[in-house]
C-alpha cells in the first residue's frame, strides 16, 4: 500500500540582516504551523492494528493452443493461488473459450491434480482422474484406439502404455508416488480414490460466454498420499512440485466426430486431448514432521477456532526452544477443565472463547488474546435459472435469524423426507425447502426459480462438538424477537410453523450444541420382505467438526442416506452419492478460516442495525472493538445481538489460558508461544508460521495485552512470605498494577472476574457451560492478567504527539509574545500626536 504524500509548507527563514523581532515572529509562526501540521498528521498505519503482509501474488495465467479440430488459442486459464498450498481450494477462472451452444456436452474444461518429477510436468498416469460422480463427458480413464469407430477413437493412441482389462478395453492406469502401491488394474479401480473423495472435475461447462469460475480442491499428502504433494523432496531437500492440469475440450472428439447425441465420448486423458493440456505448477507447504520428533512436547488443547492458526505456527515455534508444540482440538469446556482441574498429563495451555474461572484458592490463570475469528454460513449452491440453462453458483446470499432458526429446527420437510415422499402432517403447510420459503424469496430476489424446482440445500451441516461458538449462534438467534417467537410456536407472517419436536423447552435458552430433536422414523421398504427406518439425523447428519463441515460443503455431499438397498441380502441405508460439480447444493455453519480455505461462498447476516454484513478483517475488528468484557475483566465476550456500525455479529476472540502454577520451563515455553502468536504470528499469509486468511490480525491493544499475560505467566505464582496473611488490603497494589478491589454488594465485580471462579467442567451433551465467579479479588496471585493494561503503541504515539504539540504552541506563543508586547509598550509610550510609524 502506497503511503500518502504529505506536503509541509516551510516558512522562509529570514537572513542575518533581519531584525530580531522579525526573526522571533517568523519562528513563532513556524512553531504554530508545525503544531497545526502535527495535530492533523494521522498516526502511522498499523498503530491500532497489526498489518497483514501483502500476500505474494502467486496467480498464474496461461493460454491454450490450436488443435487438429478445435482452436484454443484464445483460451486463457488462471489459477489464482499456486504457492503456499495445503489441503484447500484454489480459484480457477477462464475466458476466451467457445461460447456454450445448445449442447452441454461440448466446449468445456476438465481439471485434475497430478504429481510429477520434473519441470516438464506429469504424464497422464500420474493424475487423479476418471472416477468422478455422474456420467459427464470425458469422465473416464478408458481410451479407444483408432480402430474403434463411433467410440471417439484416437489416432494417437497406439496401445503402448495403456494396458487392457479383462474385457480387452484399453485404459490409462493411475500410478501413485513411489512407496504408495502399484498402478491400478482397471479403469474402475478405486484403490486410491473414489467418486466420493476425488477432486477431479471432468466437466466444467462455460458460462455461455466462453468463460467460467470454479473453486478447485487441491490435496496435500495428508488428504491424498498417492499424490504426495508437500511430502516428496528433491535430493537437495526442496519440496517437489505437484501440478494442476487443465484440459480444454471443444466440439470434436479426436477422430473429428462430434461425439454421440451432442456429448463428447472420449476421455480427457486420451492422447490427442491430453496433448492440449495446460500445466500449472503447484507448490505446497512442507508436509510431515516439521519438528524434531525426539523433542519433548508441550501440549495445547482447545477451540477449533484456534486450530488453523496453531497448526500454522507450530513449525516456527519449533525453530527455537527445547520442546515441540502439539495441539489437540477439543470443546472449549474440556479445554477449560484442563486448566482448572489438571491431571499430571493435562496440556498446560488451553484455547477458549468464554473465559476460564479459576477455582477458589487456586493459582492465577492468565488469559491472553491470540486470534480474532468468527463463524459464517458457507455454501456451494449451483442455481439453474430455467431448465437447460447454465448452472451458476449463488454467490450473494442473505439469511436472517428466523431463517436460521427454521433450518436448525428441521422445520423444512426436505430435511426429514425425500422429494418423492409426502410431507409429514405436523409440517403440513410449510415449504419443503429453504428456497421455496417466501421469507427467503423476499430477502433474496433473483432466485425465483427455486420456488419451482426446489433445488436448495436440504439442511445445514453443523458440527457435533459442544462449543462456545455454538452458544454464540444461539445467542444471536434468540436475541431476535422474530426468531425467538418462531421457536416458541409463533407462526410466521407466511403461515410457516416450527417443527413441534423443538417447541417448548428444547431451545428455551442458548445451547452449546445443535440438537437433532426430530428423530421420527420413516419406514422404508428394502424389498424381499425386509425394511428399515430413517430419521432426520440420516437425512442431515452431523459433521465431526467445522473443518469437516467445510469439506462436505465444498464437495457438495453431507453424507445423506435416505434410501434402502440390500447388500448380500442385508438391508442398509444409502444415499445417491456425491453429485457432479454442476449439481452441488450444500451449506453449513463453519469457521471463517475454513470458509476461506475451501473458497466457500459466504452468506451475509444482519447485525443490530439490520445491515447485512459478511466477515472481513474490517467487520470482524469492528465487532471486537464493540465487545464488552465478560464476567472476567479483560476477556471480551462475543456480543452478536449488539454488533452494529458495520460489525459482523458472529465474531469471537480466541484466548490462550494457562495457570501460573506450572514448572518454570513449561511457563517459559508457553509464554514464548503466546508472544509468537501475538507478534510474528499476526502476519497474514499462506506460509507456515503466518496467520491464515479468515482470521483478522489482532488490534495493537490486544497484542499488548497478550504480551503482558506472557510476561505474567513467565514470572509464575508469587511467593507468599511465611507468617503473613496472603490477603492484601483493598487499597494495596496488585501484580497487574492496579489496586485490589472488594465486592460489597454480592454481585460480580471486576476484581471477582479477574480472580476467576469455580471450576468449569467439560460441557455435557445437553448441558450449558455457565461459569460462576466466587474468588476474592484481594489475592494478587489470583488476579487475572487478561485485564492487565499498559499503553499501546498508538497510545504512546498519541501522547508524544500531544506533548510535542503543547511544546510547539508554547514556543510559538513565547516567540510572538516578545515582539507583540514590545509593540504594545512602544505604542503606549508614544506621545499624543506623535508616532513611530
Amino acid at each position: 500500500m502506497s503511503r500518502p504524500t504529505l506536503r509541509i509548507w516551510k516558512p522562509v527563514i529570514p537572513g542575518p540582516g533581519a531584525s530580531p523581532g522579525r526573526r522571533r515572529v517568523t519562528a513563532g509562526v513556524g512553531c504554530l504551523l508545525s503544531a497545526v501540521v502535527l495535530a492533523l498528521l494521522p498516526l502511522p498505519q498499523g498503530a491500532d492494528q497489526a498489518q497483514a503482509a501483502a500476500a505474494e501474488d502467486s496467480s498464474v495465467t496461461k493460454s491454450g493452443s490450436k488443435g487438429t479440430y478445435d482452436d484454443f488459442s484464445d483460451l486463457k486459464v488462471t489459477v489464482h493461488q499456486t504457492k503456499g498450498l495445503r489441503g484447500q481450494a484454489t480459484r480457477v477462472t477462464w475466458s476466451g473459450g467457445t461460447p456454450r451452444g445448445t449442447s452441454e456436452g461440448r466446449n468445456f474444461l476438465a481439471l485434475m491434480q497430478c504429481w510429477g518429477d520434473d519441470e516438464s510436468g506429469p504424464d497422464r498416469t500420474q493424475c487423479e482422474f476418471g472416477l468422478s460422480p455422474g456420467v459427464d463427458p470425458g469422465n473416464k480413464r478408458g481410451v479407444s484406439l483408432p480402430a474403434a469407430p463411433g467410440e471417439g477413437g484416437d489416432p494417437l493412441e497406439t496401445g503402448t502404455g495403456t494396458p487392457t482389462n479383462q474385457y480387452g478395453a484399453h485404459y490409462v492406469p493411475f500410478r501413485p508416488v513411489p512407496g504408495q502401491g502399484d498402478p491400478t488394474k482397471d479403469y474402475t479401480d478405486s484403490t486410491y480414490f473414489t467418486g466420493g473423495d476425488t477432486n477431479a472435475i471432468p466437466f466444467l461447462p462455460n458460462d455461455g460466454n466462453g468463460g467460467g469460475d470454479v473453486a478447485f480442491e487441491v490435496k496435500s499428502s495428508l488428504e491424498q498420499p498417492a499424490l504426495g504433494c508437500g511430502a516428496r523432496r528433491t535430493s537437495t531437500g526442496e519440496v517437489q512440485p505437484c501440478w494442476l492440469v487443465a484440459v480444454p475440450r471443444g466440439a470434436h472428439d479426436p477422430d473429428g466426430s462430434n461425439g454421440y447425441n451432442g456429448d463428447l465420448k472420449s476421455s480427457s486423458l486420451s492422447q490427442s486431448n491430453w496433448d492440449q493440456r495446460i500445466l500449472f505448477r503447484l507448490d505446497f507447504e512442507p508436509v510431515g514432521e516439521n519438528c524434531d520428533p525426539d523433542k519433548p512436547e508441550r501440549r495445547i488443547i482447545g477451540s477449533e477456532l484456534g486450530t488453523d492458526a496453531i497448526t500454522s505456527w507450530q513449525s516456527e515455534l519449533c525453530t527455537s526452544g527445547t520442546h515441540r508444540f502439539t495441539y489437540t482440538q477439543a470443546g472449549e469446556g474440556e479445554a477449560r477443565q484442563a486448566v482448572t482441574a489438571p491431571s499430571d498429563s493435562s496440556p498446560g495451555l488451553a484455547l477458549t472463547v468464554d473465559p476460564v474461572h479459576a477455582p477458589e484458592g487456586a493459582a492465577q490463570v492468565v488469559q491472553a488474546p491470540v486470534a480474532v475469528s468468527g463463524l459464517t454460513i458457507g455454501s456451494v449452491w449451483m442455481y439453474e435459472m430455467s431448465s437447460g440453462t447454465v448452472k451458476l453458483p449463488v454467490k450473494e446470499l442473505k439469511l436472517n435469524q428466523r431463517l436460521l432458526a427454521k433450518v436448525l429446527t428441521q422445520s423444512y420437510a426436505g430435511s426429514l423426507v425425500s422429494n418423492q415422499e409426502q410431507i409429514p402432517d405436523y409440517l403440513a403447510g410449510n415449504p419443503r425447502t429453504l428456497g421455496q420459503d417466501p421469507e427467503f424469496q423476499e430477502l433474496n430476489p433473483g432466485l425465483e426459480a427455486l420456488k419451482r424446482n426446489g433445488m436448495s440445500p436440504i439442511g445445514l451441516v453443523v458440527s457435533a462438538e459442544n462449543s462456545d461458538t455454538a452458544r454464540m449462534v444461539w445467542d444471536y438467534i434468540l436475541a431476535n424477537s422474530d426468531a425467538r417467537e418462531f421457536i416458541q410456536g409463533e407462526i410466521d407472517p407466511w403461515g410457516m410453523k416450527v417443527n413441534a419436536a423443538y417447541k417448548g423447552s428444547v431451545i428455551s435458552e442458548s445451547l452449546d450444541y445443535f440438537p437433532k430433536a426430530d428423530l421420527t422414523p420413516t419406514p422404508l421398504d428394502c424389498g424381499n420382505g425386509t425394511s428399515l427406518s430413517r430419521s432426520g439425523l440420516d437425512m442431515v447428519p452431523y459433521a465431526n467438526d467445522m473443518h469437516q463441515a467445510a469439506v462436505k460443503v465444498r464437495r457438495g455431499d453431507m453424507g445423506t442416506t435416505f434410501q434402502c438397498i440390500r447388500e448380500n441380502n442385508v438391508p442398509k441405508l444409502t444415499g445417491t452419492g456425491r453429485p457432479a460439480v454442476t449439481d452441488q447444493r450444500q451449506f453449513g455453519i463453519v469457521d471463517t478460516p475454513s470458509a476461506m480455505r475451501y473458497q466457500l461462498n459466504i452468506a451475509a447476516l444482519p447485525n443490530a442495525d439490520g445491515e447485512y454484513v459478511k466477515p472481513t478483517d474490517d467487520s470482524l475488528l469492528k465487532a471486537v472493538a464493540q465487545m464488552p468484557d465478560s464476567d472476567v475483566a479483560g476477556v471480551k465476550a462475543p456480543d452478536p445481538a449488539n454488533a452494529k456500525d458495520g460489525a459482523y455479529p458472529l465474531t469471537a476472540v480466541v484466548y490462550a489460558a494457562a495457570s501460573v502454577d506450572q514448572a518454570q520451563e513449561a511457563r517459559q515455553d508457553y509464554a514464548r508461544a503466546i508472544r509468537y502468536a501475538a507478534g510474528p504470528g499476526q502476519t497474514q499469509g499462506t506460509a507456515n508460521g503466518q496467520l491464515p486468511y479468515g482470521y483478522a490480525p489482532l488490534p495493537t491493544a490486544l497484542r499488548k495485552q497478550a504480551e503482558n499475560a506472557a510476561d505474567r505467566l513467565e514470572r509464575g505464582a508469587p511467593a507468599e512470605p511465611s507468617g503473613t496473611d496472603s490477603t492484601a488490603p483493598d487499597d494495596a497494589p496488585n501484580d497487574s498494577g492496579g489496586p485490589g478491589g472488594g465486592n460489597t454488594d454480592g454481585g460480580t465485580t471486576a476484581g471477582d472476574a479477574a480472580a476467576g471462579g469455580a471450576s468449569d467442567p467439560a460441557a455435557a451433551p445437553v448441558a450449558s457451560d455457565t461459569p460462576q465467579s466466587s474468588v476474592s479479588p484481594t489475592d494478587p496471585a489470583k488476579q487475572n492478567v487478561a485485564q492487565s493494561g499498559g499503553l499501546t503503541p498508538s497510545e504512546v504515539l498519541g501522547l508524544i504527539r500531544w506533548v510535542l504539540l503543547g511544546v510547539l504552541i508554547a514556543g510559538g506563543v513565547a516567540a510572538l509574545a516578545g515582539p507583540v508586547m514590545l509593540r504594545l509598550s512602544v505604542r503606549r509610550s508614544t506621545p499624543p500626536g506623535g508616532g513611530t510609524g
